[in-house]
C-alpha cells in the first residue's frame, strides 16, 4: 500500500473510530455513574454512536475537523520528493471518502462572501509538524529506518474555546497547573459535548506549548496516566459537568499533559484544549 491510500485509510479511521483505551475509559465511566440517570443514558448513547460509526464507516460527528499531520522521522531515512504532497493528497481522498464535512472557504476570505466550496476535499491540513526527541513527556524515539505519520482531526467546538498565553508561574506547579485547570473548568462549561479529554502543553513559547499539546494528543493513552494527569482529571470531575453538560461524575475521561523543555524566566506558556467526547480523533501508521 502507498503513502496516498495509507494517508487516505488514517483520515477515515481517525474519524470513525474510538480507539480502544478510549472505549475502556467510557466503560470505567459507567461504572462510576451510579444509579443509571441522564450521566449513564449519555455515555451509553455515545458508545451506541462509536459503535455505529465504526462498523459502518460513518463519521463519530458531523464536525469532521480540520486534518493535522505530524511525523516523526528517523535518522536514516530520506524522502521522496512527493512525500508533502503524496500525505496532502491521501488527506483529500479520505476527507471525500469519509465524508468529511464541507467547510473550505473559497479564495481563504475572512468574510465568507465568495462562500464555501461544496468538495470535503477542499479542506486543507495544517503546516506539518516534525517531531523531535527533545526530552518532553511524550517525546520518544523512532527508528533510524521509519517514518511514523500521525494524522489528528480537530473540531471546531473545542478549538475556539482552547488557549494559549503566559502564566508567571513564581516557581510553583500549583500556580501552573491551577491556572490551566481553571482555564479548562470555564472551557468546558461552554463546551456541551463532555465529557472530554483535555490536552495541556507546556513550553517556552506559544508555537512550542500548542505543539507539545498536539504531540500530547496524538501520544497519550488513557490506560497510561501520570500523577499529573491523574490530578487534572480529578480536578476537572469536581465540577459536576458531566456528559453533556447534563450532571455526572465524568466529566472530563483523563487528561493529557505534555511538558517540554523550560527557560530561565518568570513566564510559563500554556496551551490547553477541552476535547470533545469524540476527540482526540488520532490515527498513525508507519512507513
Amino acid at each position: 500500500m502507498d503513502l496516498i491510500e495509507k494517508t487516505r485509510d488514517a483520515v477515515v479511521h481517525a474519524g470513525t473510530t474510538f480507539s480502544e483505551d478510549r472505549l475502556r475509559a467510557y466503560k470505567r465511566a459507567l461504572e462510576i455513574e451510579e444509579g443509571g440517570g441522564n450521566a449513564v443514558w449519555a455515555l451509553e448513547q455515545m458508545i451506541a454512536n462509536s459503535n455505529v460509526a465504526a462498523s459502518e464507516g460513518f463519521p463519530l460527528c458531523d464536525d469532521t475537523g480540520i486534518p493535522h499531520v505530524l511525523l516523526e522521522i528517523g535518522e536514516g531515512r530520506e524522502l521522496d520528493p512527493n512525500f508533502f504532497k503524496d500525505i496532502e493528497r491521501g488527506i483529500a481522498e479520505g476527507l471525500s471518502k469519509l465524508p468529511g464535512r464541507p467547510m473550505a472557504v473559497r479564495d481563504n476570505d475572512i468574510e465568507q462572501k465568495n462562500g464555501l466550496y461544496e468538495e470535503s476535499s477542499m479542506v486543507r491540513p495544517v503546516s506539518f509538524l516534525i517531531e523531535s526527541d527533545d526530552g518532553s513527556t511524550y517525546s520518544g524515539a523512532v527508528d533510524d529506518d521509519e517514518i511514523n505519520v500521525h494524522v489528528l482531526l480537530q473540531g471546531g467546538g473545542p478549538e475556539i474555546r482552547a488557549r494559549t498565553y503566559r502564566v508567571y508561574h513564581k516557581r510553583s506547579r500549583d500556580i501552573v497547573f491551577g491556572q490551566a485547570i481553571s482555564w479548562l473548568e470555564d472551557s468546558l462549561q461552554m463546551l456541551g459535548c463532555t465529557p472530554s479529554i483535555p490536552a495541556i502543553g507546556i513550553g517556552r513559547s506559544h508555537f512550542e506549548a500548542t505543539s507539545l499539546m498536539l504531540r500530547a494528543m496524538v501520544h497519550g493513552s488513557l490506560d497510561k496516566q501520570s500523577d499529573i494527569e491523574k490530578y487534572v482529571t480529578s480536578e476537572l470531575n469536581k465540577t459536576n459537568i458531566g456528559p453533556l453538560g447534563l450532571g455526572g461524575k465524568t466529566t472530563v475521561l483523563g487528561s493529557f499533559v505534555n511538558i517540554g523543555p523550560q527557560r530561565a524566566s518568570g513566564v510559563r506558556i500554556v496551551a490547553v484544549r477541552p476535547s470533545c467526547f469524540v476527540e482526540p480523533r488520532v490515527a498513525s501508521f508507519k512507513i
